[in-house]
């Protein structure tokens, strides 16, 4: 499908997104769907939970709650506010570390938009666990419907662009989730979507910055804004989701593949992916490879290091010479080198000091990297030479955590508890994990919302 609109299709896929939204509120859900949205529930409470000191959360909360406005929804370990303030803090903190969920097929990172919002106004309305779980699903197919596709498909072609997919789509996925709890009807969640079509921004340099995770926090707080607003009487553009609307404006040239919205062909959320390294997820296949050689260098010394990566690797990850722990996460050289020097990679290693590792520092200097068209995106070669002539080569085939290779229950739970129990302790640790694996049982929402409210 081409990123023209022919003139009868007016209208016909913003009219597929507002009755997905209608029909999932009844919507009979498979029990592995269910279990999907519970498991993205216990990384989103982990990630963020984890980055709740980090700097840019710190400044976003510090703003949020200086505009004392008052509310039932919880800002994690942070104070109550309105639903739109309390989703900005919480999916800026989601992804401050870049340890959250992805999808595969290039729509972003759906948990820090879909859950953000769907808790948030979950909480200020006092609805029902049943209803927050299907308002997150809803939001997460929106989002990985309108920006799938693969290598060429709108997601990827964003990305190369400059402009980052969690974005964009993410705030359509927010939208989506509001207008369920909400209750809007198909007019009224069509203008939602129209306002967040037109809030629709972000932009890729940020990597690196406080300004890439403040995309996922923004785009909570925008679909709120936009169901918000459309249920207040608000009329937005009703053709946006057509290929001539905000693909159009993002996407000048119209190359790109707009995958159908074809919301019977299965269910997206099955195929979320969830990161055992806190860095970019273009960098996983090759920390992966440089991970399982560590342990075969034996004290030789490096001569070079070459590796091979899918070509979307080097658009968002391809910084040869990153100057803080922040930009090491969007530079895959940096990563192999940390990594063939015996760092884990998650994010306890992204500091001044492990980054600065002179010789980490010394390794960076050896590695090359190529892009390899029809390579896939989870897989990488490492091919490294020593000063005595030998040869070492590892081979990532599919990166663990990716849907085609996915991390267990128990792995999910180790993350999480590394994450969390430095924080809020072990037992409260243990109470919020299976709270969020139970949370379709009434009462969940209550106690994941008091666990959240922190020590009083």
């Amino acid at each position: 499908m081409s990123a023209t609109l022919a003139p009868a299709a007016a209208h016909q896929r913003s009219g597929e997104l507002t009755r997905f939204i209608q029909q999932m509120r009844v919507q009979p859900l498979p029990p592995a769907v269910l279990m999907e949205a519970k498991r993205a529930l216990v990384d989103w409470l982990g990630v963020s939970i984890g980055a709740h000191r980090a700097p840019v959360v710190k400044a976003v909360r510090q703003v949020a709650l200086g505009w004392q406005a008052a509310g039932r929804a919880q800002i994690i370990l942070g104070g109550q506010t309105t639903p739109a303030l309390a989703a900005l803090v919480n999916g800026t903190m989601a992804h401050a570390a870049d340890f959250d969920d992805t999808h595969p097929a290039g729509a972003g990172h759906p948990s820090g938009p879909c859950w953000s919002t769907a808790l948030a106004l979950g909480q200020s309305l006092l609805a029902t666990e049943q209803q927050v779980l299907r308002a997150f699903i809803t939001g997460y197919e929106v989002m990985a419907r309108l920006g799938g596709g693969d290598f060429h498909g709108v997601g990827r072609n964003l990305q190369r662009r400059g402009f980052h997919p969690t974005a964009i789509v993410g705030r359509a996925g927010a939208a989506a989730a509001a207008s369920s709890l909400l209750a809007l009807d198909e007019s009224e969640a069509a203008n939602a979507l129209g306002a967040a079509a037109t809030m629709m921004g972000g932009l890729m340099k940020s990597s690196g910055t406080h300004g890439k995770p403040f995309h996922a926090g923004k785009a909570a707080m925008d679909g709120i804004m936009a169901a918000e607003l459309a249920k207040s009487g608000f009329i937005a553009a009703p053709h946006f989701y057509e290929p001539a609307g905000w693909l159009k404006s993002f996407i000048q040239s119209g190359e790109t593949n707009v995958p159908p919205l074809d919301f019977d062909a299965g269910w997206a959320i099955a195929s979320n992916g969830y990161k055992l390294y806190a860095s970019c997820r273009a960098t996983h296949a090759s920390i992966e490879t440089a991970r399982g050689l560590f342990n075969q260098l034996n004290g030789r010394q490096i001569a070079r290091i070459h590796a091979r990566v899918h070509p979307m690797c080097l658009v968002n990850a391809g910084n040869p010479h990153p100057q803080t722990p922040l930009e090491t996460k969007f530079s895959v050289q940096h990563c192999i080198a940390l990594a063939l020097s015996g760092y884990q990679l998650g994010d306890q290693d992204f500091t001044d000091e492990k980054t600065a590792d002179p010789a980490a520092s010394a390794l960076l200097e050896k590695v090359s990297v190529e892009a390899i068209e029809g390579q896939a995106p989870h897989a990488a070669i490492i091919d490294i030479g020593f000063t005595n002539g030998e040869q070492l080569r590892g081979e990532t085939k599919i990166v663990r955590g990716h849907p085609l290779n996915p991390l267990t229950l128990d792995e999910l739970h180790e993350k999480f508890s590394r994450l969390t129990r430095p924080v809020i302790g072990e037992r409260n640790s243990e109470t919020l994990f299976d709270t969020a694996l139970g949370f379709e049982q009434p009462g969940a929402l209550n106690t994941l919302s008091g666990l959240l409210a922190g020590p009083r």
